[in-house]
């Protein structure tokens, strides 16, 4: 009986494609997770709030669309260099995120900041108290806030237990199918082997 094999240069390509898909799965879930671990894990670990650059004030550093994460910090702490995100009055939604130029006092010899935007060629008009911040930032993603200013501020909790949810079960997935691949390719192989023995008896 006749043996038949795949042409070599098929077999090849075959099995160069595989890799590069099991690359590319890879790269997307590494990818995925490190998303994950920085726009919604951290945050949420560290009672930080996000916020979305609107203007370009900040620019080159933070540029519209930028996301922000910021962090809770002891008002007596923050110190000149430090950018930090504060109210633009006290209780009402509307914040700024600008650097602190220096640290000066009110009246009473309260702690109070002197902030400027770093495009900016001025400081901002009032000293900053401490009631008004929200914190310090932590770390800033380019681009991300783009879709969260789409979302909208009051979508922003559901979209990241969506995504969260979405991380996990992609994450869940691809090793399904990693698994699924793996032990078809076993399978696959005992196969042949079996048949590699029939034809050589």
């Amino acid at each position: 009986m006749a043996r038949h094999q795949a042409p070599r240069a098929t077999l090849k390509n075959a099995s160069a494609c595989r890799l590069a898909g099991q690359l590319l799965s890879f790269t997307a879930l590494i990818i995925t997770a490190l998303a994950a671990m920085v726009l919604i894990v951290v945050p949420l670990l560290t009672g930080s709030q996000t916020y979305s650059v609107l203007t370009s004030s900040m620019k080159p550093n933070y540029a519209p669309g930028t996301l922000l994460v910021v962090k809770p910090a002891s008002f007596t702490e923050l110190n000149v260099g430090d950018v930090v995100t504060y109210q633009i009055e006290s209780g009402r939604p509307e914040v700024i995120t600008h650097r602190i130029l220096s640290v000066g006092a009110d009246q009473e010899g309260n702690r109070t900041l002197i902030t400027k935007g770093d495009n900016n060629a001025l400081a901002d008009e009032s000293p900053v108290s401490e009631v008004q911040v929200r914190g310090k930032l932590m770390y800033a993603v380019p681009y991300v806030g783009f879709v969260a200013n789409w979302l909208g501020n009051q979508d922003r909790g559901m979209f990241s237990q969506l995504a969260a949810g979405g991380f996990i079960l992609y994450g869940f997935g691809t090793i399904a199918n990693a698994v699924n691949t793996r032990r078809k390719r076993s399978q696959q192989t005992r196969e042949t082997e079996s048949t590699s023995m029939e034809l050589a008896a």
